[in-house]
């Protein structure tokens, strides 16, 4: 047995698995687990994926990074089945794997981190795109999260790095690249030049033509620049999907949060982007249940979903973290967030429903993430980032026409 990598979270985390990946080849019977912090159900998860490893595999070296490492290194000391916790920022440091290091917690200050560097990742296990981390840490300190104390402070790659990885992922096959980054919108404020989240993606289109698709990763929409507008309108190999971290619909909650935006602007960005980019899809983060939410803040929440145009709902009630000043709030009832967060998943699948319904007859491209075999279809994804169930045809990307719809996913034929 090689090194496996189980991942939690993000995709700033299956990118930096990845990046692991590369550091640990050669150890023999280890197993990584890189770790989300985001709320408390995923360090739950977490903890019981490495008790189950465990079992399975008595002998193995377990290895416990990430997030939750970094903000609470103790938690997974204290179990007995892990034998090393490495923090966000001793993670890519290869030594740190080796055996025979007799420091079992390595998890130094994140804050005193200044610069993220490229990776260089070249190839991403199972996967048909590539993601690409551009940024990475927040200098905002949301009242409910926990990140900027894995992450550290926001640090951005350079440009000249960025577009030569691209270049490289896109020689090694990948048509598609995700930019990712824990505050992508705050890209390039530190770097010489203060260059934007848009002069980057303009450079990465010019530079590497033979990218096909380029991806953007959750937008905070109150930062988005001129230059990031202007390719929206203008370049077609920038897809029409973006997930915006909008978080609540209601203005107070918004403050509560410490959100740097209001409801109307969420709502005026996805109008012009519709504006720029009419076949434009937005989908959005939302927490149902935040301290003191009544049923009318709530209420706004669920009229920003038809107001704004949002069809790709990823809700979270409500998670107390650990040192956030939203922990020290009053709390909601754990049941009622549930509920509220119950009501507005289904309120996004209302809105998915409809959006597929609207493609019906419609002709997209697909880039395949699993191609069609031995009689069972196949799936790939639209532009705007909607899975489409097919069968027969071969290559990464097929022309498909959609004939219908699950709840699911659309439905297409290969043309």
């Amino acid at each position: 047995m090689t090194v496996d990598i189980v991942t939690f979270g993000c995709r700033l985390n299956a990118y930096e698995s990845e990046a692991i990946r590369a550091r640990t080849e050669g150890l023999d019977n280890t197993i990584v687990i890189n770790t989300c912090a985001v709320t408390a159900e995923a360090v739950r998860q977490s903890r019981q994926q490495i008790r189950k490893l465990r079992r399975e595999r008595p002998g193995a070296r377990i290895i416990v990074t990430g997030c939750a490492a970094q903000t609470e290194p103790d938690t997974y000391a204290k179990m007995p089945e892990v034998d090393v916790v490495l923090g966000n920022g001793e993670k890519f440091d290869a030594q740190n794997y080796a055996f025979g290091i007799n420091e079992r917690v390595r998890v130094n200050d994140i804050m005193s981190l200044k610069e993220t560097a490229a990776q260089f990742v070249e190839c991403f296990e199972g996967r048909s795109r590539a993601f690409l981390q551009v940024q990475n840490g927040c200098d905002h300190r949301c009242t409910f999260c926990i990140i900027p104390f894995g992450r550290g402070n926001s640090r951005s790659v350079g440009m000249g790095e960025v577009v030569e990885e691209a270049r490289r992922l896109a020689a090694n096959g990948y048509g598609e690249i995700v930019l990712t980054g824990v505050d992508l919108t705050s890209y390039g404020a530190d770097l010489p030049g203060t260059p934007s989240l848009g002069a980057l993606v303009r450079k990465i289109l010019k530079l590497v033509p033979e990218l096909k698709r380029l991806r953007l990763s959750s937008l905070d929409s109150i930062e988005a620049d001129d230059a990031l507008m202007a390719a929206i309108a203008e370049e077609e190999r920038l897809m029409p999907h973006f997930h915006l971290s909008a978080q609540s619909g209601d203005d107070m909650i918004l403050k509560r949060m410490k959100r740097r935006h209001a409801r109307a602007d969420t709502i005026a960005f996805c109008h012009e982007v519709r504006r720029l980019r009419p076949e434009a899809v937005f989908g959005a983060d939302l927490i149902a249940g935040f301290p003191t939410e009544t049923e009318e803040m709530f209420d706004n929440t669920l009229r920003l979903v038809d107001e704004a145009g949002l069809s790709l709902l990823h809700v979270f009630p409500f998670s107390a973290r650990k040192g956030t000043p939203a922990a020290r709030m009053p709390q909601m009832d754990k049941a009622v967030a549930r509920e509220r967060a119950a009501r507005l998943r289904a309120k996004g699948s209302e809105k998915l429903s409809q959006l597929y319904s609207t493609l019906v007859g419609r002709e997209e491209m697909l880039l395949v993430e699993k191609p069609a075999q031995d009689g069972a279809p196949g799936l790939g994804r639209t532009p705007a980032f909607i899975p489409v169930a097919f069968t027969g045809g071969t290559g990464d990307f097929l022309r498909v026409r959609i004939t219908g719809f699950t709840p699911a996913h659309l439905t297409g034929e290969i043309l």
